[in-house]
């Protein structure tokens, strides 16, 4: 992926830097206020006691709600468990990293890695319920949305588990042997990553802004092309340009998909890992497809007559 697609990017990136300096400080301003005003103080704090849950060994302790349920349902180890429902419950990048790092540290298994990567990678009901919420027509029920965004899973991880081979034995990882790390190094490590997401957001931001300048394609279709190339725009644009059930389709769609700048990110924080995003790319298109069919199907019986 980093081959093919990095250089491509890199240098429409810096065509667009020579050509349209203004554009371009536009849209890396508006990647940077977005990454220290809405993505630093939601994602950090998670990460960081993720980490420290996580090296401390407070795995079991924390999925023990919702183990009885996941590990028979979704053949997750207990390990796979926290990597779902942190995922679940921090957002994206989250599940992915913990899922890279899990597999790194013999925690889990490749192939249950590669079956959790499917799953475990969303937007967090807080950015559901306040960012995409806010934005929304006031007529989509809240409720419909959730539904529409997290109800894919399920099926999708029935069709990832056989895909990928993953059952109650092969969920079990007898490598692992416990490696603790200090504050210290869980915040650095954490810092890092989200330098890396800074530098992600803002580089889409610029594309971004590019595209929100393409008066040749119509506004609905360029909400369409910005929710694909970075979430947190693309939903602004779709609630601006679109209304009712084409609306709340493109919105799950987006938060559902989340962007190529969201890829890029799994991407960065898989490093190392073996798991690649060639086959999470699919399974997030999906996803979408299958977030965006769910809201049409259900918004009939939601929605005012």
């Amino acid at each position: 992926m980093k081959k093919s697609v990095f250089p491509i990017l890199a240098v429409a990136v810096l065509f667009l830097l020579l050509t349209h300096p203004a554009l371009s400080f536009e849209g890396a301003s508006r990647g940077l206020v977005l990454w220290y005003q809405t993505v630093l103080p939601t994602l950090l704090p998670f990460m960081i006691c993720s980490k420290m849950i996580v090296s401390l060994g407070g795995i079991r302790l924390l999925t023990a709600p919702a183990a009885p349920l996941l590990k028979p349902v979704l053949r997750l180890s207990d390990g796979g468990c926290y990597v779902l429902v942190s995922g679940l419950l921090c957002g994206y990048p989250m599940g992915a990293r913990n899922c890279g790092e899990f597999v790194k540290e013999g925690r889990i298994s490749a192939s249950e890695g590669r079956y959790l990567l499917s799953i475990s990678n969303h937007p967090s009901p807080m950015f559901l319920l306040g960012y995409m919420a806010a934005a929304a027509d006031p007529s989509i029920p809240l409720g419909l949305l959730l539904i529409a965004v997290y109800l894919p899973v399920i099926p999708i991880a029935f069709l990832s588990r056989h895909v990928y081979h993953v059952s109650e034995g092969t969920a079990r990882n007898p490598l692992f042997q416990e490696n603790r790390l200090s504050f210290d190094q869980s915040l650095m490590d954490c810092l890092e990553v989200m330098v890396k997401i800074g530098g992600y957001i803002m580089v889409f931001s610029i594309l971004a802004e590019f595209i929100g300048q393409i008066r040749a394609v119509p506004p609905w279709a360029r909400s369409l092309l910005l929710g694909i190339t970075e979430i947190t725009t693309g939903i602004q644009a779709v609630s601006r340009t679109l209304a009712g059930i084409p609306q709340g389709m493109a919105l799950c769609w987006t938060a559902s998909f989340g962007g190529l700048c969201g890829l890029f990110q799994t991407n960065s924080v898989l490093s190392g890992s073996g798991l690649g995003t060639g086959q999470y790319f699919l399974w997030k298109i999906l996803h979408g497809l299958m977030s965006a069919a769910v809201f049409m199907l259900l918004a009939p019986s939601f929605l005012p007559g």
